[in-house]
């Protein structure tokens, strides 16, 4: 069983409670996200399953979608709901104009940095490691980009935001810095990822409906059906098909003469099978990234 299942992850478990709950009741032993939710956040979590995993992390370089929700006149140590408060402070009378000049601030490319409670190595050790130690350290600002950023609702206390974003990005941070420009701290309330690279939730299925599927006489045909092939992952990326003779050199890892270019493509077959990823550029020949036949 090979492919891409994306699922509707719940508030709740961590992404590998998800992967491994994925891994039973598909009774697979290859199997890995694309990029992790934080347990509280809900929404599209691309699971490769058997032989995709070997592309898992060519699927996570793509942008993201979220829609959140933003809690005004508290800070966390986390920059969620789920931290200690830190700071809290008045939140000003919002409104539309308010809330636009600030939102104008993070769309396009800035530097951000990242929470204490996250994944990132410092000297060896993730800094949500060191936050739970009681330490905080400084941390270098990160260049990121936001492609969309749309004001989408408010209250008195609370604003609903969507936003498209790139690989590495913190909406956790985004809730943070928006509550310190308003001078009021903030942080963030609920989050729901509704794109990751190609993958929708249109296209998710819950935990319960793939233990449906699963579980059915025809299971396995069934869940496959909800697959999505490691070509179909990789549209965006662009291709370049092989002769047969060639497609055989690829399979046995042997560098081919490529056409001028520079740049990541997917190598297909002549019968448009996906056979390996390559960069061009690099010298005359095809360098492979991964061969997956």
């Amino acid at each position: 069983m090979n492919g891409i299942l994306v699922i509707d992850k719940p508030a709740g478990p961590t992404s590998f409670d998800v992967v491994r709950r994925v891994r039973s009741l598909l009774k697979v032993e290859k199997a890995g996200h694309t990029g992790t939710l934080d347990p509280r956040a809900t929404g599209v979590l691309p699971i490769c399953v058997g032989a995709a995993t070997k592309i898992a992390g060519f699927i996570s370089e793509g942008k993201k979608s979220y829609d959140a929700l933003i809690r005004l006149g508290i800070e966390t140590d986390t920059h969620d709901a789920g931290g200690q408060p830190v700071a809290q402070a008045p939140v000003p009378h919002l409104s539309a104009p308010l809330l636009e000049a600030v939102l104008a601030k993070f769309r396009g490319s800035y530097l951000q940095v990242p929470p204490m409670f996250s994944a990132i190595r410092v000297a060896g050790k993730r800094l949500h490691e060191l936050a739970r130690a009681g330490q905080t350290i400084p941390r270098e600002p990160r260049p990121v980009e936001v492609y969309e950023l749309v004001l989408r609702d408010f209250s008195s206390t609370e604003v609903a935001i969507s936003l498209t974003c790139s690989k590495g990005f913190f909406v956790r941070a985004l809730a943070r810095d928006v509550g310190r420009e308003l001078g009021c701290g903030g942080h963030l309330k609920a989050l729901r990822r509704t794109a990751s690279g190609p993958f929708t939730v249109e296209q998710a299925l819950t935990l319960q409906k793939l233990a449906e599927l699963a579980s059915r006489s025809d299971g396995g045909q069934a869940v496959r059906r909800e697959m999505i092939s490691l070509n179909d992952a990789l549209v965006d990326m662009p291709a370049i098909q092989v002769s047969a003779a060639d497609a055989q050199r690829v399979a046995h890892g042997v560098p081919i003469e490529c056409a001028a270019g520079t740049g990541r493509v997917r190598v297909l077959g002549p019968d448009g099978a996906l056979l390996a990823i390559a960069e061009l550029g690099k010298g005359p020949r095809l360098h492979y990234h991964r061969v997956l036949v």
